[in-house]
């Protein structure tokens, strides 16, 4: 998975398509992502220490990497994500441009 925490991606599929966002976390195993204000749900909470409210609130779920592209700082768009070697670590790198990301 090429998609890592405080990444900036844009969706490319689904009701929230083109929207783009910081991923909050990153789930390789399951091959999941969180993006800030994607895919967003209501939640009902209780509370649950003296003192706390209760009520909706809404919160972020997780959707497939696959539907994420990496958003290129140069370009500024959706781009794919090559790897290049440099100085001896795995740099990720633009596709397009060929800037390091």
């Amino acid at each position: 998975m090429n998609i890592r925490r405080d990444d900036t991606v844009v969706v490319l599929s689904g009701r929230d398509k083109g929207v783009k966002g910081k991923v909050l976390s990153a789930d390789p195993k399951a091959g999941k992502v969180i993006v800030e204000g994607v895919s967003v749900a209501k939640v009902h909470q209780k509370p649950r220490r003296q003192g706390e409210e209760g009520g909706i609130i809404k919160k972020e779920t997780p959707i497939y990497a696959s539907k994420v592209q990496l958003v290129c700082p140069k370009c500024d768009k959706g781009v794919r994500v090559g790897h290049k070697i440099v100085d001896g670590k795995k740099v990720r790198v633009c596709k397009k441009c060929g800037a390091e990301i």
